[in-house]
C-alpha cells in the first residue's frame, strides 16, 4: 500500500526533528548523570531520579492547558523553544550553584525528552493510518536515532577535550532545527486528525475521564509502570558498576557517550530491519507478549553474572528493544483512540506514567538504602526479573481486550 506523499513527507519531517531532538538529549543525559554523581556520588541517584515525576507533573499540566489555548501545532513549538531556553539556564548556573544545578539540570531532563518526544508521536497515530504505521514506525524511530547515535559519538570525543558542562549548550541548540522540523510536518500533514471536532469537547486539561471510558488507557498506564521499573533498576545496576569502574568524571562521561552511541546503533539496525519485519508479519500479541520474556532473561543473565559488561548488555538491549520493536507495537495501540486519547491521555501516560514509574522505584531503593545501608547487588536484577514477569501478564490481558488490534 503506498502512503500518501504529503504524509510520508510529514512522518520523515518528524523524524528529522526527534534526530536533533535525541542528539541533543544524549548530550545532556551523558552530562548530567556524569555531574550529579560528581557532586553527590552515584548513590544520590535513586534521589535524583525520584524527583523527575513531580517536574513532568508541572510540565504536564502546562503541556494540556496550551494544547487547549494553542492547538497541537502551537504548543509543540512553545514547548520546545521554553525546553532549550530553561537549559540553557541551567548550564549558566553550573558555575556557581553546581551541585543543585546539576540536580535540577537532571530533573529536567527527564521531563522535557518524553513531553516533547511523546508529541511527535500523537502527531504519527493522528496522520498516518494503522497499515501505513506498520511500514514506516521502524523507519521513523531509525532516523531519530541517527541523531541520537551522532550524539553519543559527539559526547564521547568532546568531553575529554572541552569538559562536561558546555554540552548542556548542545542540547540547548539541537532544540531549534527540531522545532522547525516539527513546525514544518505540521505544514505538510495538515490539522490532525479529530482536533477540530474535540477541541472544544475536552472535559479537563488532561482527559483523565478518558482512562474510564476506554480500559485499555488504564492497561497501558500499568503497561509503562512495569517497563519503566525494568528499566530503572537496569539503570541503576548499571551505573552502580560503572561508578566503581570508572571514578574519573569525565572519562565516564565520554564512556556514557560511546555507550549510548552503541546502544542507538543497535536500536537503529533494529528499527530499520527488525521492527517493519515482525509488525508487519508477525502477530502484535506475540511480540507484546515476547519481550518481557526477553528482558526476563536478561533480568537472570545479570543475576548469575554481576559484572559491568554484562549489566551494560542487559541496560542495552533492553533500551535498543524499546526504542525500536516496543515503540513501534506501542503506538499501534493509540491510533483506534480518539484525538483527546492521543494527545492527552498518551501523554498522561507515557510522559507522566513513564517518569513516575522511574521516580517511585527510584525512590524506594533509595529509601531501602537509608534504611538498610548499602543494598546488595542482587536486588537490581530480581527486581527486574519481577516486573518483567508484571508486563506479561498485563500484556496478556491488553491482547485479550484488543482482539481487532492485535490481529
Amino acid at each position: 500500500m503506498w502512503i500518501d506523499s504529503r504524509r510520508l513527507a510529514a512522518a520523515v519531517a518528524i523524524g528529522a526533528a526527534a534526530s536533533f531532538l535525541l542528539f541533543g538529549y544524549e548530550a545532556v543525559r551523558s552530562a548530567s548523570t556524569s555531574l550529579v554523581v560528581a557532586h553527590y556520588g552515584a548513590e544520590s541517584l535513586p534521589w535524583v531520579m525520584a524527583l523527575s515525576p513531580v517536574s513532568t507533573g508541572f510540565m504536564l499540566y502546562g503541556y494540556g492547558r496550551l494544547l487547549t489555548w494553542l492547538g497541537a501545532k502551537r504548543t509543540l513549538a512553545a514547548s520546545s523553544l521554553v525546553s532549550a531556553a530553561v537549559l540553557t539556564l541551567c548550564w549558566a548556573a553550573l558555575p556557581f550553584a553546581g551541585g543543585p544545578a546539576s540536580a535540577l539540570l537532571y530533573i529536567l531532563r527527564e521531563g522535557y525528552i518524553v513531553l516533547i518526544i511523546e508529541q511527535y508521536w500523537s502527531f504519527i497515530n493522528s496522520t498516518l493510518k494503522p497499515v501505513e504505521a506498520k511500514r514506516v514506525n521502524g523507519p521513523i524511530c531509525g532516523l531519530a536515532s541517527v541523531g541520537a547515535i551522532l550524539g553519543g559519538l559527539t559526547v564521547g570525543r568532546l568531553a575529554p577535550a572541552i569538559g562536561t558542562e558546555p554540552l548542556v549548550l548542545l542540547t540547548a541548540g539541537a532544540m531549534l532545527p527540531a522545532t522547525a522540523l516539527g513546525l514544518l510536518a505540521y505544514h505538510l500533514a495538515g490539522t490532525p486528525r479529530g482536533e477540530q471536532d474535540e477541541k472544544s469537547a475536552s472535559s479537563s486539561t488532561l482527559a483523565l475521564d478518558l482512562f474510564h471510558r476506554h480500559r485499555v488507557l488504564v492497561h497501558l498506564g500499568l503497561l509503562i509502570l512495569l517497563t519503566q521499573t525494568v528499566s530503572t533498576v537496569l539503570d541503576l545496576c548499571f551505573n552502580g558498576f560503572l561508578a566503581e569502574a570508572v571514578p574519573n568524571r569525565d572519562e565516564r562521561t565520554a564512556y556514557l557517550g560511546d555507550f549510548y552511541a552503541l546502544l542507538n546503533g543497535g536500536a537503529f539496525l533494529m528499527q530499520f530491519v527488525v521492527t517493519p519485519l515482525l509488525l508487519r508479519y508477525v502477530s502484535l500479541r506475540l511480540i507484546h507478549m515476547g519481550i518481557p520474556l526477553l528482558h526476563a532473561v536478561a533480568a537472570i543473565v545479570v543475576l548469575l553474572e554481576p559484572s559491568l559488561t554484562v549489566a551494560a548488555g542487559a541496560y542495552l538491549a533492553f533500551k535498543a528493544v524499546d526504542y525500536s520493536l516496543f515503540r513501534g507495537a506501542k503506538e499501534l495501540l493509540y491510533m483506534p483512540l480518539p484525538y483527546d486519547a492521543r494527545y492527552r491521555a498518551k501523554e498522561v501516560i507515557d510522559a507522566f506514567g513513564y517518569r513516575a514509574s522511574k521516580g517511585v522505584t527510584s525512590g524506594l531503593i533509595g529509601a531501602a538504602g537509608w534504611l538498610a545501608g548499602p543494598l546488595p547487588g542482587v536486588l537490581y536484577p530480581v527486581v527486574a526479573l519481577l516486573a518483567a514477569l508484571g508486563w506479561y501478564g498485563v500484556a496478556h490481558r491488553i491482547s485479550e481486550e484488543r482482539t481487532g488490534v492485535f490481529l
